[in-house]
């Protein structure tokens, strides 16, 4: 019989038990994650229409503050594939605790920086938070909830994170006008420290029972290499770095990501497990959200760009607009899971990803006097199509995966929505200035932006090819329609079946 944790004066520590999974509500391990999701997502829009401010409380060009967004993501890349071993070697409580507080020293070094490279430093600094607390908290919704219920989960799950882009821009202009931008980094605070109380009390602390060692030599290939890779991609059309810089930053990545995978084909444990691409299922996940998403990390930038440069709104304003497609993906957010039970999971998956592309491009069409309730309206039904399109993919990628395969799936699919993302704003900021630089002009005009929109809803609706390769049946046991099918009567017998038959 294993021994009792003992505290220092020799004295067996009695803790209550921990509510088993059957005990638990359903709701209640998603929403503890959901709080790291609504600081996320929060704090990346409220700083998005703060930047201004910032930049000139800080005597510098907003331009030039787009580096700490830049900073965000390379501290993502970094150390996301290393998040999932963690979760396995410390416990995924242990880590998710950890990852909060990391956050919330972040956001406080921020709302404290004097300068740009302080301010710098305090977002690559969140981002380690970032990287460990989103993919983990996923892990531990993943390990703690049936398949049968999944899809119910993640509707859970980001039902409240989607609360923060709702909130953020509003939010974010409202603060940086009427009080000091340095206020929107406190907002993080409350949130985070019910996260730790709620993982807490909720968060069973699983660890793997075999851990293997650290794949040192392959996390500084691929974190090195996707660094390079999303700094140069992330620099690229907008000035932040030299042309020289951002080019060899993508030179950089594209050696190193090839030695990884030549790495991880030769070490029996690598950080980040390549061969979970043979699952067809992941795969599809994995391809198809990819293009899917990067029409969608386009959005963020390229709309609240062409609400306040092309048409001249103020930044409230500007956010009372955005904030519509956030609303309508939380809206819809309850209903996927009875629309996927009717529908599977290919069937739904192609035609939504084509429907969405197509609100996408319509974000091209709106010139300074459409109405802005038409756009709030075109905005919300695409959140809904989009927002039906994440929650298939995130089920979907996890399908025919085994507990033990989790935590390198959530680290693989993590980094891949990370590099889709950012190369969403890159192929936005290169259309734009493309377009511009056909009418021969260096500044931007609101006709610039119709062909940037195009553009990435094509790349995001050709993900509908890779939904298409799912097999009828894929998911069924995540969807429910395997239950359907097990619940329907038999069908009836045919003329030629009731026929006796002769021996």
């Amino acid at each position: 019989m294993a021994a009792l944790p003992c505290n220092r004066r020799g004295v067996p520590r009695v803790c209550p038990p921990m509510p088993s999974a059957t005990q638990r509500p359903l709701w209640i391990v998603p929403l503890t994650v959901a709080t790291a999701l609504f600081m996320e997502n929060t704090d990346s829009t409220v700083i998005a229409t703060a930047l201004p401010s910032i930049a000139a409380s800080l005597s510098e060009d907003p331009i030039a503050l787009k580096l700490a967004l830049t900073s965000y993501l390379v501290s993502l890349a970094i150390f996301i594939p290393v998040s999932g071993w963690m979760a396995d070697r410390y416990g995924s409580r242990t880590v998710f605790r950890a990852a909060l507080v990391v956050f919330m020293a972040g956001s406080l070094a921020c709302a404290a920086a004097n300068g740009l490279a302080w301010f710098v430093a305090a977002r690559f600094l969140q981002g380690m938070g970032g990287a460990m607390m989103v993919p983990v908290g996923r892990l531990v919704v993943l390990r703690s909830v049936p398949k049968s219920q999944l899809v119910t989960a993640l509707a859970y799950l980001t039902f409240p994170a989607l609360v923060g882009p709702v909130l953020g821009p509003p939010v974010g202009g409202l603060i940086t006008t009427w009080f000091d931008w340095r206020w929107i980094f406190f907002i993080n605070l409350p949130i985070g420290c019910a996260g730790i109380v709620l993982a807490t009390l909720f968060f069973e602390d699983v660890r793997e029972p075999e851990r293997p060692p650290l794949d040192i030599l392959g996390f500084l290939l691929l974190g090195t290499g996707l660094a390079a890779l999303m700094l140069g991609l992330a620099s690229m059309g907008r000035h932040l770095l030299p042309p020289a810089v951002s080019w060899g930053c993508l030179a950089g990545g594209a050696v190193l990501l090839p030695l990884y995978w030549a790495h991880a084909r030769r070490v029996a444990h690598p950080i980040v497990r390549l061969d979970l691409m043979r699952r067809s299922t992941f795969r599809v996940a994995v391809l198809g959200g990819s293009l899917f998403r990067i029409g969608t990390g386009a959005i963020p930038f390229l709309l609240p760009l062409m609400l306040q440069v092309g048409f001249g709104l103020d930044a409230l304003h500007s956010g009372l607009i955005t904030f519509a497609a956030a609303a309508g993906a939380m809206f819809v957010k309850t209903l996927a899971p009875k629309i996927l039970r009717r529908t599977g999971f290919r069937t739904l998956m192609t035609w939504n990803a084509l429907l969405a592309s197509v609100f996408l491009a319509v974000n091209g069409l709106y010139t300074a006097q459409t109405s802005h309730w038409i756009m709030v309206t075109l905005l919300f039904v695409g959140g809904c199509a989009r927002s039906i399109q994440f929650t298939c993919v995130n089920a979907i990628a996890y399908a025919d995966l085994e507990s033990r395969e989790m935590s390198a799936a959530t680290s693989f699919a993590s980094v891949c929505q990370q590099l889709s993302l950012s190369l969403g704003v890159t192929l936005g900021a290169l259309a734009l200035e493309g377009t511009a630089g056909l009418h021969g002009r260096t500044q931007i005009e609101a006709a610039d932006f119709g062909p940037a929109f195009f553009a990435v809803a094509v790349i995001s609706a050709v993900s509908a090819l890779a939904f298409r390769r799912l097999t009828p049946d894929a998911g069924s046991e995540i969807s429910g329609r395997h239950a359907i099918a097990a619940a329907a009567p038999p069908p009836a017998a045919t003329a030629a079946e009731m026929r006796p038959r002769h021996g």
